[in-house]
């Protein structure tokens, strides 16, 4: 089994891999269970200035689990999908999205099981990603609240994510959104591992047999709770990081950026293997 150095990023979340280049990563057979290790108690892991090709990421990640194919989407490399505002990115009008907390694909059958983000192109002011802990959430909560929040299940919707970006939507987005798929997950993930998580984020757009009002202070306050002071991972990007995170335990963001310069992130995705219940 081969081992890496780590150092905290922050108390409740993450971990700087300090002994890890690109070209470990197509050498050492036994690295990838030793970051899926890893990822499972850092919940992110941060190669800094890593500079690895696509192509080695790809190669990695495959022994990590199933890759999601994006052929339909920027760049060439199937597996990796561009993160930009680029005019010619078909999904630049939906990405503003992502400076609000979120967990991804939760409007898919199954959540993917964890995201590898590069940075190619970094913007000179802002554009940090940012990291809290849905399993220390729960983790956090007391006891009644656990038995509470065990009974509440959460509907998310493509149309409450897009509304906290365009608040006077257009016929033209709310036909879009309309069409999406509309999820229900229970509050609380009861995962495979015996870990307990919350389930909720920027799809979130109410909670099933509750008033709506309430429905949406309940999960806004439970989101400030899992995202305050102290509770939070911020990585400011240097070209050629990497970081890996598990996207069944944590919410994630990115802050505000100048969108008319380029910043171009790509991303690989491992899919999801149990479904939130």
């Amino acid at each position: 089994m081969s081992t890496i150095r780590t150092e905290r990023l922050s108390e409740n979340v993450g971990a700087k891999v300090l002994d890890v280049d690109a070209g470990r990563l197509s050498s050492d057979a036994d690295l990838p269970g030793t970051i899926a290790e890893a990822l499972e108690n850092s919940g992110v892991l941060l190669f800094p200035e890593l500079n690895a090709s696509d192509e080695v990421l790809v190669e990695f990640c495959r022994k990590l689990g199933t890759l999601i194919n994006f052929s339909h989407l920027p760049p060439e490399t199937e597996e990796v999908m561009e993160i930009s505002f680029n005019p010619s990115n078909p999904n630049a009008a939906y990405l503003r999205s992502n400076e609000f907390w979120h967990i991804d694909g939760l409007l898919d059958e199954i959540a993917p099981k964890s995201s590898i983000l590069t940075a190619r192109v970094t913007s000179a002011e802002g554009g940090e990603t940012e990291f809290a802990s849905t399993y220390a959430a729960y983790d956090n909560l007391t006891e009644s609240e656990k038995e509470r929040f065990a009974q509440l299940r959460v509907v998310h919707t493509f149309d409450a994510v897009q509304r906290m970006t365009y608040t006077d939507p257009t016929p033209e987005q709310l036909e879009d959104w309309a069409t999406r798929t509309v999820r229900e997950h229970p509050l609380v993930w009861e995962h495979d591992s015996g870990r307990r998580s919350l389930v909720l984020g920027a799809t979130a757009s109410h909670i099933a047999g509750m008033d709506i009002d309430e429905g949406k202070a309940l999960l806004s306050e439970l989101r400030d709770r899992i995202t305050g002071p102290g509770k939070v991972c911020s990585h400011s990007w240097t070209e050629g990081d990497t970081v890996f995170w598990d996207n069944t335990g944590l919410v994630h963001r990115v802050r505000e950026f100048d969108r008319d310069k380029p910043r171009i992130m790509h991303r690989i995705t491992v899919a999801g293997e149990e479904k939130i219940k």
